[in-house]
């Protein structure tokens, strides 16, 4: 992570780790590959930082919550779907806020 407070740039370099097309984690709902970047994210959502503020206060939420031990939060986030519902949605608005347009500016020569 390039900082204590995470920026865009952390949220698509984890992401990268997993692949290029993560658009169809919620499709794969009994793989449990994805279940370590769960809880990365969870960690990164919980750090302050202008990027995090800009994200749905339902995404820090959810994961002070899980964090927390909320029993609700963690019977829903345990389940594997219901992650990868979560990371296929904060995929897509990470990439809508500027996601996107760091990953093309990396291609570039």
């Amino acid at each position: 992570m390039s900082s204590e407070q995470p920026t865009v740039e952390d949220y698509v370099d984890l992401f990268k780790r997993y692949g290029d097309d993560l658009g169809s984690i919620y499709k794969e709902p009994d793989d449990d590959r994805y279940a370590l970047l769960f809880e990365q994210m969870v960690r990164l959502l919980l750090k302050p930082s202008a990027f995090n503020l800009s994200l749905p206060e339902q995404f820090r939420t959810t994961a002070l919550r899980y964090h927390r031990g909320d029993a609700g939060t963690l019977a829903h986030m345990g389940d594997p779907a219901n992650q990868h519902f979560m990371l296929c949605d904060l995929h897509d608005l990470v990439m809508l806020r500027g996601g996107l347009a760091l990953k093309r500016k990396r291609q570039s020569p």
